[in-house]
C-alpha cells in the first residue's frame, strides 16, 4: 500500500531530477572565484574551518571549509599516535588563524553537504595548506583516499 507521505516523497525525488536535467550547472561541480573575507568561528581539526563568511549588508552565513590540498591528522583516530598529531594540527592551525580573517580563493563545492574546499589564506597571506605542510602536521591530499598516519605498531 502506497501512502500519501510516499507519493510526495517520489514526486519530490521526480521533481528534483527534472530540474537536475533541465538546469546544465546543477549536479556538476561549481566554484567561485573570491577571495573572500571570512573571520573563523572555530578550527574543527588540522584541514577544516568552522567560518562566518559576509555575504551582503548585516547577511552572514556560517560553513565548513576545508582546506585545499592537504589531509590532517583526524580527531577520531585508530591510533593514540594520530589522535596526538591531530591535536597538533588543529592548535598550529588555531596559532596561524589567530591573527584575524582568512582569506577564501578558488571556493568549490566539497565532498559532503555543508561544507565547501577552498584555497585558504591567513591574514597575513599565507597560504594555510603550506604552512601545515612546513610543520609537518598535514601532507598533500589530491582527493583520493587519505592514508592512515598509524604505523602498524601503533595499532
Amino acid at each position: 500500500m502506497i501512502t500519501s507521505a510516499l507519493l510526495r516523497c517520489l514526486a519530490i525525488v521526480a521533481f528534483c531530477a527534472l530540474i537536475a536535467q533541465a538546469h546544465p550547472a546543477l549536479g556538476k561541480r561549481v566554484s567561485f572565484d573570491g577571495p573572500v573575507r571570512a573571520d573563523v568561528v572555530r578550527v574543527i581539526d588540522g584541514d577544516t574551518l568552522d567560518v562566518r563568511v559576509r555575504i551582503w549588508l548585516d547577511q552572514t552565513i556560517r560553513v565548513l571549509v576545508r582546506i585545499r590540498g592537504i589531509d590532517a591528522p583526524e580527531r577520531k583516530a585508530q591510533c593514540a599516535h594520530e589522535r596526538h598529531m591531530a591535536r597538533q594540527a588543529a592548535r598550529h592551525l588555531e596559532s596561524a588563524v589567530a591573527t584575524g580573517p582568512v582569506v577564501l580563493r578558488n571556493i568549490g563545492s566539497g565532498k559532503y553537504f555543508g561544507r565547501v574546499l577552498a584555497d585558504v589564506s591567513s591574514a597575513n597571506g599565507a597560504a594555510l595548506s603550506g604552512v601545515m605542510l612546513a610543520a609537518g602536521l598535514a601532507r598533500p591530499y589530491r582527493g583520493r583516499q587519505r592514508g592512515s598516519w598509524c604505523s602498524l605498531a601503533d595499532m
